[in-house]
């Protein structure tokens, strides 16, 4: 039980703590990166991709976005995808802005995934890039982006997606906002060692031709459409001065369904691409991939509950005066700071102190219950709107 137990934590402590580690050492022992300048001859013929299902309350705000970014207006159009929506977009947009966006519309809703795979049909542009429609990107993120694509060896660029929170915000959207500060630190860590494991479906880009339709059916396209891109050996930029802001979800569980449907679409994706574990033929891919994704996905949040079963059995065994009695004792505080912080959740209040071991614990409860929904199949393809909190003035 002790070695188990022990297997169990350093595999947790890898996973949050050692891999960004051992990656900021191998980012030293290598020469540096150089950075990607911009290059004012440089502006190649781009799409801005926008799926916009029932997404009309989003659309004002998102068109004048997407238009005033800094980008030759000859060398960029904007497409709106607005399939199966019911909420009258279609002809908000062509009525209020005629031919300065194009429009893909439909009766029939199909899902996302099936809308980008018609969408990439109609794509003339070298260079496309998807963003979310409830999403507000900088002025200079179609720029800072395209620059990357001088280096032939990038398939793909990921943008950074940031939490939009105020000190008001509820404990979920606060453990979003430093979670995802953690993960753009890590996503430029892993840029500057080889190459990104995934991008995040608010803001990414990819060379129309290196495009590879993925199933209606899966969940994570951002995820699989980029590593797709990086198993044939193409590199996945990161621009972290590319930015999508977005709002945290509206509620606990609001963040809850969406937790759980990224979780099983991490399953899903783990089986689609299990070439990817194949550490001979991907090398530095394949480290980066089990280390982020893998690791993340599918053995921490088996591992957590096991330490603590294995901790119990051993305190039973030994007694509580034993290290064994230390370590359950943290663990019992930890996730009774846990409880609190979603008791509070639930009744819309907030303390700062909680909100750290509140969300770790969510998120890895969520990846449990993400398993359970991939094993029973319960899953589509079919668009999920998740309702996100209003915006803040101060912050947009």
């Amino acid at each position: 039980m002790e070695l188990l137990l022990l297997i169990c934590i350093g595999l947790v402590l890898y996973t949050y703590l050692g891999y960004g580690v051992v990656v900021w050492v191998l980012i030293k022992l290598r020469p540096k990166r150089q950075p990607v300048a911009d290059s004012p001859d440089f502006t190649p013929d781009v799409t801005l991709i926008v799926p916009a299902y029932n997404e009309l309350d989003c659309l004002p705000a998102k068109v004048a976005n997407s238009l005033g970014q800094v980008y030759p207006r000859e060398h960029i159009r904007f497409l709106f995808v607005t399939e199966g929506s019911t909420d009258n977009s279609d002809a908000y947009l062509r009525t209020t802005y005629g031919n300065a966006v194009e429009i893909l519309g439909g009766s029939e809703r199909r899902g996302k995934v099936a809308a980008m795979n018609r969408a990439m049909q109609q794509i003339q542009t070298p260079i496309v890039i998807f963003t979310d429609a409830n999403t507000q990107l900088n002025l200079d993120a179609v720029k800072n982006i395209v620059r990357h694509f001088r280096d032939p060896k990038v398939g793909a660029v990921a943008g950074e997606k940031r939490i939009q929170t105020a000190d008001s915000e509820s404990a979920a959207g606060s453990g979003e906002g430093l979670y995802w500060k953690y993960e753009s630190q890590l996503k430029k860590w892993d840029a500057e060692l080889h190459t990104i494991v995934g991008a995040a479906g608010e803001l990414f880009a990819v060379r129309t031709e290196l495009y590879e339709p993925v199933s209606p059916d899966t969940i994570l396209d951002d995820f699989m459409i980029s590593l797709l891109i990086a198993e044939r050996g193409y590199r996945v930029a990161y621009e972290p001065e590319a930015y999508a802001l977005e709002r945290p979800s509206f509620s606990i569980i609001d963040e809850q369904k969406r937790k759980i449907r990224i979780a099983a679409g991490g399953f899903q994706s783990m089986v689609w691409l299990k070439n990817l574990l194949n550490p001979f033929r991907h090398g530095l891919l394949t480290f980066e991939y089990v280390s982020h994704r893998v690791m993340r996905w599918a053995v921490t949040p088996i591992c957590l509950p096991l330490i603590l079963l294995l901790n119990i059995g051993l305190v039973i065994r030994d007694g509580w005066a034993s290290g064994w009695g230390v370590l359950l004792a943290a663990q019992v505080l930890f996730y009774g700071a846990a409880w609190l912080g979603y008791i509070l959740e639930k009744r819309q209040l907030r303390w700062k102190i909680v909100f750290v071991p509140f969300y770790f614990t969510f998120m890895n409860v969520c990846a449990l219950a993400g398993l359970a929904r991939y094993l029973r199949g319960n899953q589509s393809g079919t668009w999920e709107k998740v309702r996100r909190a209003n915006a803040v003035d101060a912050l947009i």
